[in-house]
């Protein structure tokens, strides 16, 4: 019996192998992704940040350019300037979010600073990936012109250069523009249950 179903597991497995490889052999183009992480769900940042690390492994020059955010103590912003300041460069631009500031002025005009060093990182040559946290936000309040944005992205980044865009309520225009979009869904949240952020797994 267990031999059979061993079988029949290989022959699965042999055809599995057989169509994928065939499909692979139609997948040779390259170029610079356009990715957007967006949802109510937790991974936005975690997921940008775990392709940062990827970049660091493969010797690619990255960026990191966090909105919103501000002075926020995070393991990310330790680990990779304590660490890795010559290969990815980190940028803050922002005093916190929207609630903390209280102040929209102040807001739009660190979103747009944030945006002009974004432009500059992007533009770069020396850099193969930007990271653009939270940027998403910015959008959604307006902070930043999503029309401005789009056309940059689609018409002056560089053909081999990939950006990611986290945030939750990612505007439409951008998705439609984006190469990849993952949507993280909420199931379940600790904080719902009055567990504040805890260092390693949120900060």
């Amino acid at each position: 019996m267990t031999d059979d179903i061993n079988a029949r597991h290989t022959d699965k497995m042999r055809k599995i192998k057989q169509a994928r490889d065939k499909m692979m052999q139609t997948k040779t183009e390259e170029k610079g992704l356009l990715i957007v992480h967006t949802g109510a769900g937790k991974g936005k940042s975690s997921s940008g940040f775990g392709m940062i690390m990827r970049c660091i492994a493969h010797g690619m020059p990255c960026a990191v350019v966090q909105f919103i955010k501000g002075d926020w103590v995070t393991g990310e912003k330790l680990f990779l300037r304590e660490r890795f300041a010559d290969e990815c460069r980190f940028l803050v631009s922002g005093e916190g979010f929207t609630w903390e500031t209280q102040d929209r002025e102040r807001d739009i005009a660190a979103a747009q600073n944030g945006w002009k060093i974004a432009k500059e990182q992007i533009l770069d040559p020396d850099i193969r990936f930007v990271l653009l946290d939270e940027i998403n936000i910015a959008l959604r309040y307006d902070y930043l012109d999503i029309d401005e944005v789009v056309d940059f992205l689609l018409h002056q980044k560089p053909p081999m250069t990939h950006v990611c865009l986290t945030g939750r309520n990612a505007k439409p225009e951008l998705i439609e523009a984006a190469d990849l979009v993952t949507e993280m869904t909420l199931v379940k949240h600790p904080f719902r249950d009055g567990i504040k952020a805890q260092n390693g797994v949120e900060m």
